[in-house]
């Protein structure tokens, strides 16, 4: 999208979503508002670029949408049904009948408190019951992509929602590692987490998918800090330096592209899930977006077809609902960063507006009791019966 480009979308389920790349807070707020038929919103979850200023966007929307319930982060790119955006704000507005919402925050969950934080899930749900209908069931977790909390996080709302399918993403800030936040019902979050537990009257599933295999290249986490997440050794050598080496690279040439085009996989039960680094440190260790334990055994992957594993799986959504009405979804900015590498953005964009997919570029995403990297995790809503 380029230049104060403003698109609306109302879905069969009654759900509208909007995006801009207007510049600007209160031109953004203002475009979205003015494409919107507010009367119909309950409640908006709203993805947006930093370059907005949280305090500013969070003041604007209050304006615009008085008595709205908002819940939203920050990201490394926004993802609409025309296209992604890198600089813009997005909107999912769900209306009043055929959906239930509860939202709450966790707060500092880098020093979380597991069984209060157990305790605010069970309310939650307590809150959700109130207002319940018999409909399915799904939570999303928006977590502060900066806090290395996700693992704590997901740890305890998985325990508090007693089945419930869970997925969500990572707050970011476009590669700036610096400046993340979350906003809730007028407030500005940081070091936090917002829960949404919905209820519809609509089909829903939650997925994942990747777009790896496991190779024969094996490292094993010889030294790590764990509370930084930065991995120091791989058998018993400079992590930089050993994955480089698998790689035949420069140390000192490594950069995001090359995290994302050799992702590292650990296997958990039967089934591999992405740790991708987060940068190269001076001292030649990694940092990851997931906490990495010493003894762990991490495996070099090779890369599948992004644009055909990520068309499989939305059209296996499509087939399971009876047809794909919208898709919430959480992408890892990897992603984005593999589909420049092998000129596919256009094509996963295609794929996006097909499927009508609107959500955010994570540094992180979360799927059931799991925190991934390198995926792209959603919710599918299936059209309602009738013509």
């Amino acid at each position: 999208m380029s230049g104060e480009d403003t698109r609306t979308r109302s879905h069969r389920c009654g759900i509208q979503t909007a995006w801009t790349d207007a510049a600007g807070a209160e031109a953004a707020v203002a475009a979205i508002a003015a494409s919107l038929d507010v009367s119909r919103i309950a409640h908006l979850v709203i993805f947006f670029s930093p370059v907005y200023g949280v305090a500013a966007l969070n003041a604007a929307l209050a304006r615009a949408f008085p008595g709205v319930r908002i819940a939203g982060c920050t990201s490394s790119g926004e993802i609409s049904p025309m296209a992604g955006l890198d600089r813009g704000l997005v909107v999912i507005a769900f209306p009043h009948e055929g959906f239930r919402i509860a939202s709450a925050v966790l707060e500092k969950v880098d020093n979380l408190d597991a069984e209060r934080a157990a305790a605010s899930i069970r309310a939650l749900r307590a809150d959700l019951d109130r207002i319940a209908r018999g409909g399915q069931r799904f939570a999303i977790s928006l977590i502060d992509g900066l806090a290395n909390a996700e693992e704590s996080v997901i740890a305890a709302v998985g325990y508090g929602l007693d089945g419930v399918p869970l997925v969500g993403g990572s707050a970011g800030d476009e590669l700036t590692f610096s400046e993340t936040a979350l906003i809730h019902d007028g407030q500005v979050h940081r070091r936090a987490a917002v829960l949404l537990l919905i209820e519809t009257d609509f089909p829903v599933e939650i997925f994942k998918n990747d777009n790896f295999e496991p190779t024969g290249v094996k490292f094993v986490v010889t030294e790590t800090d764990q509370e930084q997440r930065t991995v120091r050794e791989l058998n018993a050598e400079p992590a930089a330096v050993e994955y480089a080496n698998a790689l035949g690279l420069d140390p000192d040439a490594l950069t995001p592209t090359s995290f994302a085009a050799h992702p590292l996989v650990v296997r958990v039960g039967g089934d591999y899930f992405c740790r991708s680094i987060r940068h190269l440190n001076p001292d030649r260790s990694l940092s990851f977006h997931c906490a990495i334990e010493s003894g762990v055994v991490l495996t070099l992957a090779r890369q599948k077809d992004l644009v055909e594993a990520t068309r499989e799986e939305l059209a296996r959504l499509d087939a399971r609902l009876g047809g794909v009405d919208l898709v919430i979804g959480f992408e890892c900015v990897l992603r984005r960063l593999d589909a420049e590498i092998h000129q596919a953005r256009h094509s996963i964009a295609e794929l996006y507006r097909h499927y009508n997919v609107v959500g955010f570029e994570t540094y992180g995403e979360q799927y059931r009791s799991m925190h991934l990297n390198q995926t792209f995790t959603g919710i599918a809503i299936g059209r309602p019966a009738g013509p």
